[in-house]
């Protein structure tokens, strides 16, 4: 019997091996209770981009005295600025690696900041 985190994890390798044959940049997801984090990762994975997390101190103030990263507000704020960073390392086109989460809750608003502010996946 697999635990959660097993499954998803075993969810995610299926994901990085179809993303490995796309030879395209991508957008990685790590979601915890209490914060979010987004990577973008070159083409070979070799090499991370930019990264982008409600740990960050910038973000912590932007998100008020709760600091509160676990949610979809928080989420949104990264995938803004993970698409803006991402931009500035020169990166147009990325493939969207949720990391076997489910395409829901912070993961989707996450992706759909992204989006809104120029990336595309």
């Amino acid at each position: 019997m697999l635990s959660k985190k097993q499954q998803r994890i075993r969810r995610s390798k299926q994901t990085r091996v179809r993303i490995a044959t796309q030879r395209a940049a991508r957008l990685t997801v790590f979601r915890s209770n209490l914060h979010i984090y987004a990577s973008v990762i070159s083409d070979d994975g070799e090499k991370v981009l930019a990264t982008a997390s409600t740990a960050e101190a910038e973000v912590r103030k932007e998100l008020g005295a709760a600091g509160k990263g676990g949610n979809a507000a928080a989420a949104s704020i990264i995938g803004k600025r993970i698409a803006e960073r991402a931009k500035a390392a020169g990166i147009e086109k990325v493939a969207f690696d949720r990391a076997g989460y489910a395409y829901h809750g912070r993961v989707k608003a996450l992706a759909e900041a992204a989006r809104e502010a120029g990336l595309q996946f």
